[in-house]
């Protein structure tokens, strides 16, 4: 693509006089680097490409057919695909993306922007300090390129939570931990009382590895805090740093403690992490908690009740506070009065509010305006709490897998985390030299 806009430098020179005839009519025109000078005419029409599942888009679409479509000069429609990489990728190169695409990796929004290929925010005409008023810097600044911003974020999940069995929990008189030594003091009292306290599973087919990627950041985020989580981020700080060993230390004590996990860590990684929490709806439960993100409920057994028959409560700090996220960064491939619209509409207080009292959708708004009684149940409306004031906060970062080179993040970050758990304690430091290494490869 970038070497195609080479070839399009001379043709715009030989016909200079008539782009200046198309700019006065109010015709823009591009200037070669992913950038418009102008807008576009309104198609009447928005394409917006997603990673959804099916029946979560058809219940998206319904409601931007009634707060969008009903009274726009123009109809946007989602599709989602299962391929949705390698479509988007498909559709980007040959030269005929969907408008908006829904990207679930920051990374990819970047890689998008050092290319050319996606459209700056700013040269839309938004307010980009407005927005970081919606979704906070943070947020913001994970589509930030060269000074200019390609993301806009359109959705936005919570990770950092522990789940329980409420009604055999509350039967049993345990109390909801708010600090990590309470955590530790409500695992020994379950251990003590003949049970296990930990349901735990790393085992995802070709990605094994990545669910103790997330227990080794909501770790690493609460004990150095969020600089310094970001610094590992980068790279600034190596992978074998003090602090890192220190998280990994603490992902020791609860993993390696005996009797902590069921079926012990060594087994883990051959765990399915969807069958994990299974053990916990068992009369009497096998174990009793589960870290895993928002999703995790669609595992549990056909019947289960939220508020009922389970219940969650977030991983409370260590040292320092923090709540571990993933979400989804929306890029824009055309500039045209439609396309700023139906951004300008899908990302504000209503429609996300409108979303958010949609079973079927499940998705949670990062517009830190949309309030807790958006939501069409109190996992979500919790769920949205604690995310809202992380954004607002500062305290919130996003899964760091996801933002490292893939060949860490999506590779020797997850295959370090399963050695970690199958060799034990001791071998930790040289799990975190061999990261370290593929990372400088």
């Amino acid at each position: 693509m970038r070497f195609g806009r080479l070839w399009v430098v001379p043709i715009i020179a030989l016909l200079l006089a008539s782009a200046c005839a198309a700019d006065d009519d109010g015709e823009g025109n591009g200037d070669g680097n992913g950038e418009a000078s102008s807008q576009e005419e309104n198609t009447g029409s928005v394409s917006v490409f997603s990673a959804m599942e099916p029946q979560e888009a058809e219940a998206l679409q319904a409601v931007i057919d009634d707060l969008v479509n009903e009274d726009a000069e123009y109809t946007a429609e989602v599709e989602s695909s299962a391929d949705f990489e390698e479509q988007s990728q498909i559709r980007i190169e040959g030269g005929n993306p969907p408008d908006v695409i829904m990207y679930p990796q920051p990374g990819a929004v970047l890689a998008l922007a050092e290319a050319g290929d996606a459209l700056a925010l700013e040269d839309l005409g938004f307010d980009i300090a407005e927005l970081e008023e919606l979704f906070g810097e943070y947020f913001m600044s994970l589509g930030e390129y060269e000074g200019k911003h390609y993301g806009m974020p359109t959705n936005i999940n919570l990770k950092s939570m522990i789940w329980y069995p409420k009604d055999d929990f509350d039967a049993a008189g345990y109390e909801v931990p708010a600090t990590f030594d309470e955590l530790i003091a409500l695992s020994d009292q379950i251990k003590a009382d003949g049970s296990t306290p930990w349901c735990v599973g790393f085992e995802s087919g070709s990605a094994t590895g990545w669910p103790a990627t997330d227990w080794m950041e909501d770790i690493m985020l609460r004990t150095a805090g969020p600089d310094v989580y970001d610094q590992w981020v980068t790279h600034e700080i190596p992978f074998n740093d003090p602090a890192v060993v220190a998280a990994g230390e603490t992902l020791g004590q609860i993993m390696f403690t005996d009797g902590y996990v069921l079926g012990g860590a060594d087994q883990t990684p051959s765990t399915a992490f969807g069958d994990a929490p299974g053990p916990m709806f068992d009369d009497p439960p096998k174990c009793w908690l589960h870290r895993q993100a928002s999703f995790i409920n669609a595992f549990f057994p056909e019947g289960t009740e939220a508020g009922v028959d389970y219940d969650w409560f977030p991983f409370p700090p260590i040292d320092q506070e923090g709540t571990l996220f993933a979400g989804e960064l929306s890029a824009v491939f055309r500039n045209a009065p439609e396309v700023k619209d139906f951004l300008e509409r899908f990302s504000g207080q209503e429609l996300q509010c409108a979303q958010g009292g949609t079973q079927a959708t499940s998705r949670i708004s990062p517009n830190v305006e949309v309030g807790p009684d958006c939501y069409a149940n109190e996992l979500l409306a919790g769920a949205s709490e604690v995310l809202t004031g992380a954004l607002e906060e500062g305290t919130g970062r996003f899964d760091a897998s996801d933002l490292m080179p893939s060949a860490v993040g999506a590779g020797s970050f997850w295959t370090g985390m399963v050695k970690y758990m199958q060799d034990g304690p001791d071998s930790l430091q040289q799990v975190l030299d061999d990261i370290e290494a593929s990372w400088e490869e």
